[in-house]
């Protein structure tokens, strides 16, 4: 009877580490389309974007105003203002005019302005930080031609300052589903061999006994 109870808690510790196994089988996969889906797609995007040459047409605001959200705690949230500054740029690969855009993120959320600033509570704040913005591109970069990059074929007149995503993004997406999957694979297989193993041990003291 002893013997019995051993060889059948073996077996139930056997079942656990199979589901565990195909638990992370299926976890990879899954993970695999989810961020495939909804991290990789948008990078290849961003990722096809040219790098060209861009050097400043002008800087200017227009005097029109757009709405932020600020928070300020867990139930504290509200809206301010802040100015739109545009800045016009000479594109180097196309050699034709665009508005510049910090990044991606940026041109999604207000299209007809280059910089969205951090949202304050006070309007004022706001402005300044825009302002200096505007000081930033007129002082200290002027004429000097800087790195940018633009997609022809989706924005042909935007050009972003920065890629939202880069390389490592591919890596990851690959990466850790790949071990998930791997590492679920190894404990499936090694369970099966483990279990193939103790029944010839099995199967051959019984011989020598028999």
């Amino acid at each position: 009877m002893a013997k019995f109870r051993v060889a059948y808690e073996y077996s139930e510790a056997e079942d656990k580490s199979i589901r565990l196994g195909l638990f992370l089988i299926v976890s990879g996969v899954v993970s695999l389309f989810i961020l495939g889906f909804c991290w990789l797609n948008p990078a290849l995007q961003d990722l096809q974007g040219k790098t060209a040459n861009c050097t400043v047409l002008s800087v200017q605001q227009i005097g029109e105003t757009f709405e932020c959200t600020f928070t300020c705690g867990s139930d504290c949230k509200g809206t301010s203002l802040y100015p739109c500054l545009q800045i016009y740029v000479n594109n180097s690969e196309s050699n034709s005019r665009a508005l510049l855009h910090e990044d991606e993120q940026q041109l999604i959320s207000n299209p007809k302005c280059s910089y969205i600033p951090p949202c304050e509570r006070e309007n004022q704040k706001n402005s300044e930080n825009v302002l200096q913005w505007e000081k930033y591109w007129n002082k200290e970069i002027g004429f000097q031609p800087f790195t940018c990059y633009f997609n022809q074929h989706r924005r042909p007149e935007d050009v972003l300052l920065k890629r939202t995503h880069d390389e490592n993004v591919l890596l990851h997406c690959f990466l850790w589903p790949l071990v998930t999957f791997m590492v679920g694979v190894l404990i499936v297989v090694l369970t099966i061999c483990a279990r193939s193993l103790a029944v010839k041990a099995e199967a051959i003291q019984k011989r020598k006994f028999s």
